[in-house]
This record gives structure tokens, C-alpha cells and sequence, in this order.
């Protein structure tokens, strides 16, 4: 499909386009809180902007922290639209229990801000101050991009969560890659987004779910993540206050 057909397709986020039967909460500014059609998670949520307008992460790291404070127990997210948006043209963030996550575990008691786990490099930027939290975001999101060059954002995944003894925490990973190069030989149907990211690879054919391993999983992760050197540059850069 050519870019001018899928410019007319009628998007499905939109509200007007929703089926009579679908019901949401209006929350935040122009936000719709919907239960997902096809959950990964429990209580797996869509949170869809009611205006259609580009899916890009400026001005809504604010809006992640406000939703997971006001969703206690849950885990915000956001998916870039080269990264794993399912309507990468229009603005929306999910939600889901945060126990389910394991980068939440994989990150209790750690201050980062690196973080480097079963192949993943990302950022780890946390604090009870709302405020600190989304300065620091954005700060490592405009390193992102000058480092990768990646425009208007840099490619990314974002996870974070509220937890009333220690404020916010927010998890940035930087991408280098949309899918593997196992989903385009078709050796392996996985196309990782923040939830893959964080923990949970999710293989849609029963086939790729009983012969992934420990191993292909990491090397999944390692491949799709942003590269070592960069990722080092932006963490100096970040460090360094420069």
C-alpha cells in the first residue's frame, strides 16, 4: 500500500470511527481511556487522543507520569511510530498492570541511568519529583537524536510507573531497528515494542513461541536496540550535563 492510500484510510483510533459498542473514559486533555482489543497484559489499556494527530512522544512525557499516578498499580507506555505503534499516525499511549512488567523488577533498587539487561540497553531516569523526571526525559530524548540523527524524535520505546515510596520512573529505549532480520527472512514473526522491551517478547504463531530461546530472545533485543557506542555517548552526554 502506497502512502497516499494509507493517508485516506479511515484510522481506527480515531474516536468517530469506533464501534457503537466500544465505550471509553475521557481523561487529561482530550485523552480516551479504551480496554484493548487484543491484550498482552491484565487490564491492558489504549489511551487515545481524541484529535488526530502524529503519534510523537514531544509534550507527553508529562502525560505518562500524570497517567501512571493516576492508574496506581499500572505501567504507562508509549510506542514510537517506527518502533511497534499499532497507528503510528495517531497520538496514543497503553497502559497494564506493572507486576506483570519485568523490567520493573529488573530495575528495583537501581539508580541508573543505564541499564543493560537480556540484550537491552536503555535508560533508566527516576525521582519524586515529576517535574526533575520529565526535564531529564526530554533531555535524553534531544541526545538521542543528535547522536543517531533519527528526526523528529528519536526512535524509542518509553515504560514508566508511579510507586508511592519513590516517585516516578521512566524507561527509555533508544532503537536502532523496527523488526529483526529474522522477521523479514520469516524465520521469526516478532516485532518488539515497549512491552517486548520490557520483558515480555511476544511471539503471535505458536510455532516461533515453543522454539524461541533464552538466546534468540537476547539476540532479538540486542539487534533492534540502539548500538553500543552510541548508547556510551549518550550516556556520557547525559552524565556530563553537556
Amino acid at each position: 500500500m502506497d502512502r497516499e492510500s494509507i493517508a485516506r484510510r479511515p484510522c481506527f483510533l480515531c474516536v468517530a470511527n469506533l464501534p457503537p459498542e466500544q465505550r471509553g473514559l475521557a481523561w487529561g486533555e482530550g485523552f480516551t481511556l479504551l480496554c484493548n482489543p487484543f491484550p498482552i497484559v491484565e487490564r491492558h489499556l489504549t489511551i487515545v487522543h481524541r484529535e488526530h494527530r502524529p503519534q510523537q512522544i514531544e509534550g507527553q512525557v508529562g502525560t505518562m507520569l500524570d497517567l501512571a499516578a493516576a492508574l496506581p498499580g499500572f505501567f504507562t507506555v508509549y510506542n514510537g511510530p517506527q518502533c511497534g505503534a499499532s497507528a503510528p499516525d495517531h497520538l496514543h499511549l497503553q497502559a497494564g498492570l506493572r507486576d506483570e512488567l519485568p523490567i520493573v523488577r529488573e530495575t528495583a533498587g537501581k539508580a541508573g541511568p543505564a541499564i543493560e539487561t537480556y540484550g537491552v540497553r536503555a535508560l533508566l531516569l527516576r525521582g519524586p519529583d515529576r517535574s526533575q523526571v520529565v526535564d531529564e526525559t526530554e533531555r535524553a530524548l534531544a541526545l538521542l537524536s543528535a547522536v543517531t540523527g533519527k528526526e523528529p524524535e528519536p526512535w524509542c520505546n518509553v515504560a514508566a510507573w508511579a510507586e508511592p515510596e519513590s516517585g516516578f520512573s521512566l524507561v527509555l529505549y533508544p532503537r536502532s531497528r523496527h523488526r529483526p532480520d529474522a522477521f523479514h527472512t520469516g524465520e521469526l514473526a516478532v516485532s518488539p515494542a515497549t512491552i517486548d522491551m520490557s520483558g515480555i517478547l511476544v511471539a503471535p504463531f505458536a510455532r516461533d513461541f515453543e522454539c524461541l530461546s533464552g538466546d534468540d530472545a537476547a539476540a532479538v533485543y540486542r539487534e533492534v536496540t540502539i548500538p553500543q557506542d552510541q548508547f556510551r555517548d549518550v550516556l556520557a552526554r547525559l552524565e556530563s550535563r553537556c
